[in-house]
């Protein structure tokens, strides 16, 4: 702990603290590796980690400085959160494999499985939108 004055400064030999284990670069930190091209959207910058195209992210949602760091530890906490949302909301765990076999057999068939949450053809809106 510093010693302090009365008057609240830092007296001249008190202890320093703790050092820094690594000094703190604001560019190595906030200059991510360069982008490789992923899709015509999207872009990744580290392994498994995609994100939407920047270009395509700066008329409605303006991009913020992020650290190298925190989109490493958010990537690396992703798992968790899910396994905690599916256990605390879910009542079904769908996986991709799935959906992407309903998807195959829906255009196979030529016939959509219907949406329960979309009104069928001839029974209106009853949000008041469509209504007559």
């Amino acid at each position: 702990m510093r010693d302090v004055e009365t008057d609240g400064r830092v007296a001249p030999d008190a202890d320093p603290g703790p050092a820094a284990t690594a000094p703190y670069r604001f560019a190595e930190q906030h200059t991510p590796p360069s982008a490789q091209r992923a899709s015509e959207v999207a872009q990744t910058t580290f392994e498994h980690v995609y994100e939407v195209d920047p270009r395509l992210m700066q008329v409605h949602v303006l991009q913020q400085v992020f650290p190298n760091w925190d989109t490493l530890r958010i990537m690396r906490s992703r798992h968790d959160h899910l396994a905690w949302m599916h256990r605390h909301f879910a009542s079904t765990v769908v996986t991709g494999s799935e959906l992407l076999a309903e998807v195959e057999a829906e255009a196979q068939t030529g016939e959509a499985v219907r949406n329960p949450h979309v009104p069928a053809p001839g029974t209106g809106s009853t949000d008041g939108l469509g209504a007559r």
